[in-house]
């Protein structure tokens, strides 16, 4: 991913790969060293059964690193500003793969308060964060914390539901980047002038985003409708009134993003470049994704 991310030459793209570089490589080596201890201390290797508290305190900040889970999330807005959009989708879909899946199979020796404590912060800062912000990749970024808060505070209960969170944030974080890549889409100053080029297109990015944000009746209700009522069931009703609280946060700046893309007719006063009409086809796969980040709650078990 390196290379794609300092495809550019530009400094800030060079400065987005040094910092991902020397965060993922701390947390490798974090990672190692925690199996390590525990091996030191127990004679085990397996870091799936891991027993030593400290070397469990170690990978879950390794692992967090690695995912960009606050408090360990702030390489991740820098990284994803530095990079092109395309890149910034791989960053924040495939590459929190592999450490969610290291995160499934050693959580249950994890730490659990440890774990809640460390998603309630993701979901606050990620939502906090957001509110300010104008460029559209760190918007996208600290929603991407916010999302992983939800997924860690459910590991332990009910991992299956990590994993279909995942994949349906990364469903609808794909169909948001691909229509902002496709309008060329990079702070919300240029998002307001947009409707203009592709209305259905930009008509579709609002319901994405309210689906994001896990607006009923859209495809985001589900995994957040789940986590609340696997949290009642575990008599953790304060985290989930906590954490239900704290999105709405995320959908204040969702809602912003979507008011850009769809409600503000820029200022005429300002002399701006009027944006013509395309009349390209939309491309086929952002038209299947976002009529499946939007229809998918019928779906549900």
């Amino acid at each position: 991913i390196l290379p794609l991310i300092s495809k550019s030459h530009h400094p800030r793209a060079i400065e987005a790969a040094t910092k991902y570089f020397l965060t993922q490589a701390a947390a490798s080596t974090l990672l190692l060293f925690s199996s390590m201890t525990n091996a030191w201390h127990t004679g085990q290797w397996d870091i799936t059964q891991l027993t030593h508290p400290l070397s469990c305190l170690i990978l879950t900040s390794a692992i967090a690193m690695k995912l960009g889970l606050a408090p360990f999330h702030f390489w991740f807005p820098e990284v994803l500003q530095g990079s092109p959009l395309t890149t910034g989708l791989l960053l924040s879909t495939a590459m929190k793969l592999p450490p969610l899946t290291l995160l499934l199979m050693t959580s249950h020796s994890l730490n659990p308060n440890l774990l809640t404590c460390m998603a309630i912060l993701s979901a606050a800062l990620g939502g906090w964060m957001g509110l300010n912000q104008t460029q559209t990749r760190k918007i996208m970024a600290f929603s991407s914390i916010s999302h992983l808060g939800w997924m860690i505070i459910i590991i332990l209960l009910w991992p299956q539901l990590t994993l279909l969170n995942f994949y349906l944030y990364a469903l609808m974080t794909t169909t948001v980047f691909l229509v902002l890549n496709t309008n060329k889409t990079l702070k919300l100053s240029t998002l307001m002038t947009t409707w203009t080029k592709n209305p259905p297109l930009n008509a579709m990015l609002l319901l994405t985003l309210l689906s994001l944000a896990g607006l009923p009746p859209l495809t985001g209700f589900l995994p957040k409708w789940l986590i609340i009522q696997e949290l009642t069931k575990q008599s953790m009703a304060p985290t989930a009134v906590v954490i239900s609280l704290l999105s709405l946060l995320g959908l204040y700046f969702y809602l912003r993003l979507a008011y850009c893309a769809t409600i503000t007719l820029p200022p005429h006063t300002t002399n701006h470049m009027k944006q013509w009409h395309t009349h390209k086809p939309t491309n086929t796969s952002i038209a299947i994704l976002t009529v499946m980040s939007t229809m998918l709650l019928p779906m549900s078990p």
